[in-house]
């Protein structure tokens, strides 16, 4: 996660979905082209476009969802 702080870009979907199973974020592909990211311990709600790469935007509000649950 520190390399996602330092250079947000150029990350793809697949290592965010990893990174989210690993700290128990939910996963949740909308039948479209985005993916929501969910924790139960969490109201924030995180939905990313699939598109390569995933923008910087969209990774700083990923690692804010990881933040608001305390595992980053």
């Amino acid at each position: 996660m520190e390399r996602m702080r330092t250079n947000p870009r150029d990350w793809r979907m697949e290592t965010l979905e990893v990174v989210a199973r690993r700290y128990g974020v939910q996963v949740r592909k909308t039948g479209g082209s985005h993916f929501v990211f969910m924790h139960p311990d969490s109201e924030l709600a995180v939905t990313i476009p699939y598109k390569r790469p995933v923008k910087p935007v969209y990774i700083a509000q990923f690692l804010a969802l990881l933040d608001d649950v305390g595992v980053a």
